[in-house]
């Protein structure tokens, strides 16, 4: 009866997590899968006539593969500290319950099934035994699948290294491919031809942003969609989040006519809808810029990039690279490490972008969507 009562005791607290599918690994062996569709999918690109499309789509996978890693990694270390706290914390409720075992193991059927008062009371002792027997089990085949789930997300933090750098070195051959085909493009069609001499007098002669797009706008070319046929719901041209909103003072009460977007080192900067190049290069103090037009006499300020892409007067369809972010990649070790404390890597470089329409700066919010995704 002791023993009994010990195992109803012990089956009075269960035991905590008994998740049938470790879910953070599973998402950390998926996102591996799409590194190497990813890497399956550089190897075919570069044979392509449109080498540009597919590499792009090779370098987004490459980021959301390894935006997915990090996730995984991250939520595979926590899920294990865990449970591996729960072990602890229950290690002497594991030690009584595996005692319980060892006691009834030793002792034969019969005796358990005896009891000092009589007949009545062995057959009220059967009952009871035969009702923890079935919650016996499920709590030891719970301790055992926290024990695989442990062992799965340690071999999973072991292989990460290998699946990380080999990613990261896939991404940036996948960047470099990219950047040299663009350089190669000559297929794009031109709404104008770039006259180098005016744009090197405009640049000349503006001291401040809204001069120099002022000057753009005055230069209108024709043709384009008109602003009420796209805006509105646009994806962000860049993978990142929005941190600082429209004419929001930063810390030094500086406020500016358009957003702050944070995105990771070397992320890609794409255009969301078709759209002419007006300007590309230096500007100023924001950095490398590129000055889109999506709609007759609206502009688009990107700026903040490492690298732009594309020429002035050329017409790009929805989805071209127009840029890459700055900034140094995090290494293999790096990320573990910040995965096993929890973190998911920081987004350490920002992107500004200003929409201007007919000369006046109006909110980004009017044209994009903030919590969309890039497509």
């Amino acid at each position: 009866m002791r023993v009994l009562a010990l195992i109803c005791a012990l089956l009075a607290s269960p035991l905590a997590a008994q998740t049938p599918a470790p879910t953070p690994a599973e998402a950390a062996q998926m996102a591996a899968a799409r590194l190497q569709e990813a890497q399956t999918a550089l190897e075919a690109a570069t044979a392509r006539s449109d080498r540009v499309a597919a590499l792009t789509q090779t370098v987004q996978a490459y980021e959301d593969g390894l935006a997915a890693l990090r996730d995984g990694l991250r939520r595979a270390a926590i899920r294990q500290r865990t449970l591996e706290g729960d072990l602890n914390a229950r290690s002497d409720e594991v030690a009584r319950l595996l005692g319980v075992l060892q006691t009834m193991g030793r002792a034969p059927t019969p005796i358990l099934l005896l009891h000092p008062s009589g007949p009545t009371g062995t057959a009220r002792s059967g009952m009871m035994l035969a009702d923890v027997t079935p919650a016996l089990q499920d709590k030891v085949t719970a301790l055992r699948d926290q024990l695989d789930e442990v062992a799965v997300l340690q071999g999973l933090q072991n292989d990460a290294l290998s699946v990380l750098e080999e990613g990261l070195a896939g991404a940036q051959a996948a960047r470099a491919a990219l950047s040299a085909a663009i350089a190669d493009r000559t297929d794009l069609p031109r709404r104008f031809a770039d006259d180098p001499v005016q744009t090197a007098v405009l640049l000349a002669s503006s001291e401040t942003l809204t001069a120099f797009a002022s000057g753009l706008t005055e230069t209108q070319v024709s043709g384009g969609p008109e602003a009420a046929a796209i805006r509105g719901g646009i994806p962000l041209p860049v993978d990142g989040q929005v941190i600082r909103r429209f004419n929001e003072p930063d810390s030094a009460g500086i406020a500016r006519p358009g957003i702050l977007i944070s995105t990771r080192p070397r992320a890609l900067v794409t255009t969301p809808v078709a759209a002419t190049v007006r300007y590309a290069g230096p500007l100023l103090d924001y950095g490398t810029v590129v000055i889109l037009e999506p709609a007759v006499g609206t502009l688009w300020v990107i700026a903040g990039l490492a690298e732009a892409f594309g020429e002035a007067g050329q017409i790009l369809p929805e989805g071209t690279p127009v840029g890459l972010m700055g900034g140094a990649v995090t290494q293999a070790q790096d990320i573990l490490t910040e995965s096993a404390q929890g973190s998911a890597g920081q987004r350490t470089e920002t992107l500004y972008l200003e929409v201007r329409d007919m000369q006046s700066v109006v909110d980004p919010a009017e044209w994009f969507a903030f919590e969309r995704a890039r497509p």
